[in-house]
């Protein structure tokens, strides 16, 4: 990122965003990666781009709307970044799509997994697509002609939509000669063709490709002369006035249709897509040339993600795994968890080893006569969660259940809603946190009523409570009877369910109230052992770093002596390696199958070797806007633990790992490949049960 001066001692958060998605294309462009795998990462980076339009960009422009003053801590004004975020962004799609075009496609049909375009269509499969296009495509269509009486419609955010130029006039003599076809969400973007009309094992046609060849069936006795693709991209963004609010929920169910329907921030287009239709839509969405995204192929490349599990080719995926369990729970003869936490401190490293133990706990909970209450937070579980039935089962059987859900988890807040309401049916208390604050904490409390007293049994996590998303991300988690920090666990619930001061915590760092003292006290306790010429030594692994008090605490660190190793695996504002201010501390990015999501801070602390797992990542949202919580590792074996898969393999790998510079640009490691070393595979073989061939 070499527009970035590497005088200012901050980088551009936005463009570090860019630059980690950069790092994401490239496990497209890999051939080392499986093929079909190559076409999710794709698909991920446009995933990706889309949050990143909804939400930063749009904050951007907002900015640039309302002419905010200042600059950033990267000396930036939000104008400038917007030029620099869009220049990036377009270069990056063109290289999408000509990856997508010239590599993977023509590999996938190398395999008999083709994507047919129109050109390519025999008789026989024109006339089974002819026949699904009457059929399914049809009864569903509304198209909207575009006059005084038919103002454009509203274009919902990220819909597939048609722009259609026609000639001729309709039976009332209307020739407005633009019509506009929305297609709607419940139809697939992509077909595959039945055996009988397929060439290959694997055909596939896009939606948009039928409703081109078939539009003109929409507007009989005129002629289309252009069909042409578009998508629109809008603020999503939820305004909720915090102060004026009296039910946070009632509040959400009345702004969340309005998302789909903010202003637009980026409009894409089919490149075949005529000038006058482009300015026009342009116009419509009130966007600029620096806006447009006109692309060779389907508008949304996100709903490409589908295609591989329709394909049975396990030769062109990652291997399938069976997470493996810990030791303590694998080589016990009793299922009952409780008494395994008991014993020992349990930790769970996903999604290496399985999230089965954190559903048994709850689910045991749920059943166990003993239990009298379960308390848990809730930011993500999916719509279909084994979790959430299992606390909806405690409260149907009388037991205390008290939950606490965050309705403002973007782009979650609609299940969030569905499942307080369906544990509400059944007598649970459910809360919704503290306005103005997200409840980002990951946290579980069962109370037992054991031998006439009741003890705490806790699990904590740097994860979410969402069993598919345990399978893709890396994540700790701890299950532990330790008294003193279920103390902590309990009042930090009690902080969220009920009124009060905030009572000192023992064990847990807690975010709004310590989290970001503690962290800066930690870091300066470093640099004062290296001065006094102790052990002294930082490594932190987060998703990303950003806030510039702590930034500058490791410049003082580095500067002071201190070897600081970060593992950020997407945006980072700090830099590296200059002299004078970063010598002593080196940044490093892991991109490889799983999406690294695990927090882990480490403090020498002359040979103490003090860790802490967090839910926050080193943002100022997290610090101060979020209820977070970050809590110590006791057990010497656990520590140990952590390390050794945690920490010493990310800074090992030469494999998946990408080094940063000074100016913010990431460099992958390269070495032979019989040197080769992927912290996640190691992982894989050492922690997992067994692979599936």
């Amino acid at each position: 990122m070499s527009d970035v001066t590497s005088s200012t001692p901050f980088l551009n958060r936005e463009l570090s965003q860019i630059e980690f998605n950069q790092r994401v294309l490239a496990q497209a462009r890999n051939k080392d990666t499986p093929l079909l795998e190559r076409l999710k990462f794709l698909c991920i980076v446009s995933s990706n781009f889309d949050e990143f339009f909804e939400v930063r960009v749009a904050g951007l422009k907002e900015q640039i709307k309302l002419d905010t003053p200042g600059f950033g801590p990267d000396s930036m004004l939000p104008r400038q970044t917007f030029k620099l975020v869009s220049e990036k962004i377009h270069q990056i799609v063109d290289e999408q799509y000509k990856l997508l075009n010239g590599s993977i496609f023509p590999e996938l049909a190398l395999h008999g997994i083709r994507f047919l375009r129109r050109n390519d269509w025999n008789d026989c499969q024109q006339e089974w697509i002819k026949a699904f296009f009457f059929r399914e495509l049809m009864p569903m269509l509304t198209p909207i002609g575009l006059d005084p009486s038919h103002p454009f419609p509203r274009v919902l955010n990220k819909s597939l939509n048609f722009a259609v130029e026609l000639e001729g006039k309709d039976a009332f003599g209307r020739n407005s000669g633009m019509a506009i076809v929305q297609a709607p969400r419940i139809l697939p973007r992509i077909i595959r063709l039945p055996k009988e009309v397929s060439t290959e094992e694997y055909n596939f046609i896009f939606l948009s490709s039928i409703l081109h060849a078939h539009v003109g069936e929409l507007f009989a006795g005129m002629q289309a002369i252009g069909c042409f693709q578009f998508r629109v991209t809008r603020n999503s963004d939820l305004f909720v006035d915090e102060e004026e609010i009296k039910d946070l929920r009632l509040a959400l169910q009345g702004e969340l249709p309005q998302r789909h329907l903010g202003n637009a921030v980026r409009l894409e287009v089919a490149d075949n897509c005529s000038p006058h239709m482009t300015e026009f839509l342009l116009s419509q969405f009130g966007l600029t040339l620096d806006d447009l995204y006109q692309v060779n192929g389907p508008v949304n490349l996100v709903r490409l993600m589908q295609v591989p599990a329709q394909i049975d080719r396990p030769g062109l995926k990652f291997p399938l795994f069976i997470p493996g369990l810990p030791f303590s729970t694998q080589k016990k003869k009793t299922s009952d968890i409780f008494q395994l936490i008991r014993k020992n401190d349990i930790l769970l490293h996903h999604p290496y080893q399985s999230f089965q133990p954190v559903i048994q706990f709850i689910q045991q909970a749920s059943v166990d006569p003993n239990v009298v209450a379960v308390k848990q937070t809730v930011y993500r579980t999916g719509s279909d969660s084994t979790v959430m039935e299992a606390l909806i089962a405690a409260a149907s059987r009388g037991k205390e259940v008290t939950v606490v859900v965050e309705l403002l988890a973007r782009f979650d807040e609609e299940a969030n809603i569905n499942w307080a309401s369906r544990l509400e049916e059944v007598g649970a208390h459910v809360v919704y946190g503290v306005v103005g604050h997200k409840t980002h904490s990951k946290m579980a409390m069962i109370v037992r009523r054991e031998e006439g007293k009741l003890r705490r049994y806790t699990h904590l996590s740097t994860g979410n409570y969402h069993p598919g998303t345990a399978r893709l991300y890396t994540d700790f988690g701890l299950l532990t009877c330790h008294e003193e920090i279920c103390a902590d666990v309990n009042e930090v619930f009690l902080q969220l369910t009920s009124l009060g001061k905030a009572s000192k915590l023992k064990y847990l760092w807690q975010s709004p109230f310590t989290l970001h003292s503690q962290i800066l006290a930690a870091i300066t306790n470093e640099m004062e052992n290296a001065k006094a010429g102790k052990p002294a030594g930082i490594i932190a692994k987060m998703n990303a770093l950003l806030e510039p008090n702590i930034i500058q605490a490791l410049y003082a660190a580095s500067q002071a002596g201190v070897e600081i190793q970060l593992i950020v695996r997407g945006a980072c504002a700090l830099r590296p390696g200059v002299p004078g201010m970063s010598e002593n501390i080196t940044v490093r990015s892991i991109i490889g199958r799983f999406l690294e999501h695990t927090r882990i801070f480490y403090f020498c602390n002359n040979n103490n070797h003090n860790i802490y797992l967090s839910s926050a990542d080193w943002m100022d949202r997290n610090f101060f806007r979020r209820i977070e919580i970050c809590f110590p590792i006791l057990e010497p074996r656990l520590k140990k633990r952590v390390i050794a898969e945690g920490l010493k393999p990310y800074l090992r790998d030469n494999t998946n790992a990408w080094e940063m510079d000074a100016s913010g640009r990431y460099k992958r490691k390269s070495v032979r490949p019989s040197r080769r070393f992927g912290a996640q595979e190691v992982l894989l073989t050492k922690l997992a049960a067994a692979k599936q061939s």
